[in-house]
């Protein structure tokens, strides 16, 4: 009966998974495998003839890099500007030193060319790089040396990111949180402060005419004449005395305090008919959109003070594009209030629902993508292949964050979701397909080209983590996705996405992988031509 069931697809799936999650969850030396352990379950699966069809791991490996790719989209160009080219550098090098350690081992050992070639492509797990090995060198000995280097190319590279943290005493939760303190300290801090109109030059003028979002940064949400508070609009006029509330960063009111007056203790309060309300952003024509578009002081008498996104305050000047999910203070008149809700959406469900549409949308356009073959001439030619076109177009779409009435963008819960669900399919298909002719090929072939596609796979890693944290001192959070995106692993990435709650692997992976699978298709296509 049991024999009957693990031929079952869907059973073996799921109890591969559930026997990988235990085993994940035992630590041994303070380190444990987590979900990776899934892999090494499906390796002795794949070796007892459990199969698991490709289809399945297709599915699984889409949903996981297109849900990286959402994901990483709106942090990618900035990354990119910030720290590419250090990130493309250190790919380089682990993709030149895969294949000179290759060539290297291939003349001390007599390894044939494309035996050579094929076990490049094995150890850095690429699928694109067999493709290309097999169609440079016209033989089927890159098929045989492929699967041999592939199963230490998958594992080498999981084992390697999980102990590498450990190795260099890295806490990466610590790590996290020093980078995410970095990125706040990226955008100022926003405050509250209270003015007293005295400087002659503010007295007789309107708000519209001092211009002070646009010469301060500040904005002033209340103003108090004698005893009556109220909410200022642009045509009302600073009178000696009146006293300002107003938001920003130290810079923009140290800068405003100059303009009206002096700085006072205390803050203004809200009359029985004011409020001040935190708005969720959720319809969809809304959504990229200029703050100023909007025109609510005019429209409502209301003023945004502030907007919250991905945990950070961000100054409300009127060229901010707002984006789905955006927290916007308001304040002003309760009955003006409602009337921006009713604008802006304020549906804390449609934050949490899951529209199918774009994932499905995207992902028929990335697979499309991938389909494309660039030709560079002199018989060159360059395919981004199902995980490239994948992971490029979903970077691309959730950037551009809109298309029409369409947002590129999926709520947290529902990524993480799909992410989860995705990698454990694609580890269960690669672990049992790896698993079936790992015995058979090494009583095959040997241990020899084995460990020259083990030397392969460690040196480029090693290389770069050395590289990487004392040449350019990038951060071990950066590093982990820059090795996996070099070493195009998708379950290598898997790995260190387990490790920490952070975006940052998967955004560094992002930048890198798209240019590591170039340099390795060119790479394996001039030694195939090229190495005798």
């Amino acid at each position: 009966m049991l024999i009957d069931l693990l031929q079952s697809s869907y059973f073996s799936v799921f109890l591969i998974v559930a026997l990988g999650f235990m085993l994940g969850r035992i630590k041994i030396a303070g380190l444990s495998l987590d979900v990776s352990a899934v892999i090494f379950i499906a390796l002795a699966f794949g070796h007892w003839g459990v199969s698991i069809p490709k289809e399945l791991g297709n599915f699984g490996l889409v949903l996981f890099i297109f849900t990286i790719g959402i994901q990483a989209g709106p942090g990618f160009f900035h990354s990119f500007r910030s720290k590419g080219k250090t990130l493309i550098l250190i790919t380089l090098l682990i993709v030149a030193s895969a294949c000179l350690t290759g060539v290297g081992l291939k003349y001390l050992f007599g390894i044939d060319t494309p035996s050579l070639v094929g076990l490049i492509a094995g150890a850095l797990t690429s699928t694109p790089g067999l493709a290309v090995a097999i169609d440079s060198t016209q033989s089927p000995l890159a098929s045989i040396a492929y699967g041999i280097a592939y199963p230490f190319g998958v594992i080498g590279v999981i084992l390697f990111v999980k102990l590498l943290p450990k190795m260099l005493h890295v806490d990466l939760e610590q790590e996290a949180r020093r980078l995410e303190k970095e990125r706040r300290s990226q955008f100022p801090e926003l405050g509250t402060c209270l003015f007293k109109v005295t400087n002659p030059t503010a007295i007789g003028r309107t708000l519209m005419q001092l211009n002070i979002r646009v010469m301060t940064g500040a904005v002033i949400s209340r103003l108090k004449r004698g005893e009556e508070i109220i909410i200022p609009k642009a045509h009302t006029m600073l009178e000696e005395g009146d006293y300002v509330q107003a938001v920003g960063s130290e810079d923009s009111l140290n800068n405003l305090a100059l303009m009206l007056g002096t700085r006072e203790e205390g803050e203004l309060p809200l009359t029985h008919t004011q409020s001040i309300e935190s708005l969720l952003l959720t319809k969809k024509d809304m959504v990229g959109k200029q703050l100023c578009d909007l025109n609510l002081q005019r429209n409502f008498g209301c003023t945004v003070t502030r907007v919250r996104r991905s945990g950070i305050d961000l100054s409300p000047s009127p060229d901010l594009e707002l984006r789905f999910g955006d927290k916007l203070m308001i304040v002003g008149e309760k009955e003006g209030i409602q009337a921006v809700a009713r604008l802006i959406g304020n549906d804390v469900k449609k934050l949490s629902d899951t529209d199918f549409f774009p994932i499905a949308m995207g992902i028929v356009l990335g697979v499309l993508f991938g389909k494309l073959n660039i030709s560079f001439g002199g018989g060159v030619s360059f395919s981004p292949g199902l995980t490239g076109g994948i992971l490029m177009m979903a970077l691309f779409l959730s950037a551009i964050g809109k298309t029409g009435p369409i947002i590129w963008s999926m709520s947290g819960p529902a990524n993480q979701l799909l992410r989860q669900l995705g990698l454990l399919l694609f580890l269960a298909e690669v672990g049992t397909s790896a698993g079936k002719t790992l015995v058979s090929t090494f009583q095959e072939s040997g241990f020899l080209l084995f460990g020259v596609g083990a030397a392969i796979t460690l040196v480029p890693m090693l290389l770069a983590a050395l590289v990487g944290r004392l040449v350019f001192k990038i951060s071990m959070l950066d590093l982990l996705g820059t090795i996996t995106g070099g070493m195009t692993s998708t379950p290598g990435l898997a790995a260190a996405d387990s490790m920490t709650d952070s975006n940052i692997p998967g955004v560094a992976y992002a930048t890198v992988y798209p240019i590591a699978m170039v340099f390795l298709i060119l790479f394996i296509q001039v030694i195939a031509l090229a190495v005798l």
